[in-house]
C-alpha cells in the first residue's frame, strides 16, 4: 500500500476514534486497519497511538503527523477538485453543517437536490447548534444564524435574514388574553429556548435601539425549536420563533401571531467556509444554490 493509503487509514482512525470504527467506514477488518497503522509507524519509526484494550489516543508524534497529514490530504483533494472543475461536474464529499431546525427544514432539502443533480457528489451533513471550528472539525461549509466572521482563515457570505414572530395557540389566548405591550409579557407563560448554561429569557428591541430583556420562569424550556412550536400549538404559552418555522401553522390557524410590532428582530443567515487557494467545485455549487434558494425559503 502506498503511503497515502496508509495515511488515509490513519486519519480515519483518528476521525472514528477507534480501529474498528475506521474499519467500518473503510470496509476493512479491524486487523487490517491495525496492520496498516503498524506499517505506517514502522516506516516513520514513531508510535502514533497510545493503545490499551479500552481506548486509544494520539501520541505527541501522532498529533504532529495528524495535523500535517490533514492539511496534505486537503491539498490533494483540492487538486483533484481543480481537475474535476474543468469538467464541470462536482465530486467528492461535501461536508456541511447547519443548525438543527433550520438545517432540517430549509438547508437539507436543498442539499438533497444538489446531490440528486450530481451523481458523483457525496454529502455528509451534521446538524449542530453549538459553536464549531470549521477547520479543526473538517467542514467545507457551515450555515449559521447570527454569526460573524471572526477569523482571518474563514470567508463568509450573508444569504438572508431570519425574522422572529411571537405566537400562541388560540386556546391559550382565549384562556389568558392577548398581551398588548412588552410589559404584559411578564404576566404570561413564555416558552423558552436555551441550551445548558444559557440564561432563559427573551431579548426584544426597545426604544432608541435598546434591547429589552424579558425574563420568565416559564414551565417549558427546550433546546429544540420544533418542540417549542409543538408546545405553543398545544396551548402551553407564548413562543418566539422564526417566521419560516411557524408560517404554515399560522396559515392553518394552529398559531396566532401576537404583538407583531413588539419584535422587529432579525438575524443574519451566513454561509461560512475555510479560505484556501482553490475552492472545490462542490463547495461553489452548494454556495450558489443556497444563496439563490434560501432567501425565498426564509421569507
Amino acid at each position: 500500500m502506498d503511503p497515502f493509503g496508509l495515511t488515509s487509514i490513519f486519519l480515519a482512525c483518528v476521525d472514528a476514534g477507534s480501529f474498528s470504527g475506521a474499519g467500518r467506514r473503510l470496509n476493512l477488518s479491524r486487523s487490517s486497519v491495525g496492520k496498516a497503522v503498524a506499517r505506517l509507524e514502522a516506516q516513520m519509526s514513531v508510535r502514533l497511538f497510545h493503545r490499551t484494550t479500552r481506548s486509544q489516543s494520539l501520541t505527541e508524534d501522532g498529533q504532529l503527523y495528524f495535523d500535517h497529514a490533514r492539511r496534505a490530504m486537503a491539498e490533494l483533494e483540492a487538486a483533484r477538485n481543480a481537475l474535476a472543475s474543468g469538467r464541470g461536474e462536482p465530486s467528492g464529499t461535501l461536508r456541511i453543517t447547519a443548525p438543527l431546525t433550520l438545517g432540517r427544514h430549509v438547508v437539507a432539502p436543498l442539499i438533497v437536490r444538489l446531490a440528486a443533480a450530481h451523481p458523483q457528489l457525496k454529502v455528509a451533513m451534521s446538524f449542530a447548534d453549538r459553536p464549531l471550528d470549521l477547520i479543526e472539525e473538517g467542514y467545507d461549509l457551515a450555515v449559521r444564524v447570527g454569526a460573524t466572521i471572526d477569523a482571518s482563515s474563514i470567508a463568509g457570505r450573508r444569504i438572508g435574514r431570519q425574522h422572529m414572530k411571537i405566537c400562541a395557540a388560540p386556546s391559550y389566548l382565549a384562556r389568558r388574553g392577548q398581551p398588548a405591550t412588552h410589559g404584559d409579557l411578564q404576566e404570561h407563560e413564555l416558552l423558552l429556548y436555551g441550551r445548558a448554561g444559557t440564561a432563559p429569557g427573551w431579548s426584544l428591541p426597545g426604544g432608541q435601539r435598546q434591547v429589552q430583556i424579558i425574563r420568565s420562569a416559564g414551565r417549558v424550556r427546550f433546546d429544540d425549536l420544533d418542540a417549542l412550536a409543538d408546545a405553543a400549538a398545544a396551548g402551553f404559552g407564548l413562543a418566539r420563533l422564526p417566521s419560516w418555522l411557524v408560517r404554515r401553522r399560522i396559515e392553518a390557524g394552529e398559531l396566532v401571531e401576537v404583538l407583531p410590532q413588539a419584535d422587529s428582530s432579525t438575524y443574519d443567515i451566513m454561509l461560512l467556509w475555510p479560505k484556501g487557494p482553490q475552492m472545490a467545485l462542490r463547495v461553489r455549487r452548494a454556495i450558489d444554490l443556497l444563496g439563490a434558494e434560501m432567501p425565498a425559503a426564509l421569507r
